[in-house]
């Protein structure tokens, strides 16, 4: 694998975002609706107020945690996705995610989003000033089928890999980005728990939502 760690300094000309947890505060959300998600597909609920330790879980490990078969993953999704279509307007982004997009846009960076969650709901979560900043959206896979998004932007951008940066929350996001052969970026206040992504050591750490301006 090759050594990312010679980029960490350098200007990155793509950053590729995940969305939930990442750019758009939708673990609230995701909390609230998961006891009705194990109850429509027959897993495990969880108590309100263990979910903090859910955190400190990759989702291959919160599946086993909560009973949940891999082969169901596709129609839980397609069920959360839903009720977050019903949902979308009391989910906001994050704080500064607007004026960062603006600022990383301003200076030269390609923005992209590599996101389970589907268009629609990224696009309105977004709103129309951001939505027009992202030069390519990749919506709707599996958590776990991220790395062929990850590498159809680098094409389609034609940008090289070693000039681009995945940015997310999870343990999958950051093993997505290394299968797909480009640093990773961690975030310290999405789903996952920084000390499970520092565990991986990832090429960078954002502590808040403006530290990404740095990128550029």
């Amino acid at each position: 694998m090759p050594d990312f760690r010679q980029f960490i300094h350098m200007k990155y000309r793509l950053a590729i975002f995940d969305f939930d947890g990442t750019l758009a505060d939708s673990f609230p959300f995701f909390i609230r609706v998961f006891n009705q998600l194990a109850e429509q597909h027959g897993f495990k609920g969880i108590e309100p107020d263990l979910a903090p330790s859910f955190r400190h879980y990759s989702a291959k490990q919160m599946m086993e945690k909560v009973g949940m078969p891999a082969w169901k993953l596709p129609f839980v999704a397609k069920s959360f996705t839903s009720l977050m279509s019903q949902n979308a307007a009391s989910i906001s982004l994050f704080e500064q995610v607007d004026e960062t997009l603006l600022h990383l846009a301003n200076n030269g960076v390609t923005l992209a989003i590599v996101s389970s969650n589907d268009y629609d709901n990224v696009s309105q979560i977004l709103g129309p000033a951001n939505t027009r900043l992202i030069r390519q959206f990749e919506c709707g896979m599996s958590i776990f089928g991220k790395p062929p998004r990850i590498r159809k932007v680098l094409k389609m951008t034609g940008i090289p890999s070693h000039e681009a940066l995945y940015i997310g929350d999870q343990v999958s996001d950051l093993e997505a980005a290394r299968k797909a052969k480009i640093a990773f970026g961690a975030v310290s206040w999405g789903y996952g728990a920084i000390e499970s992504l520092r565990e991986h050591c990832p090429e960078e750490e954002f502590e808040h939502v403006s530290a990404l301006r740095r990128i550029a």
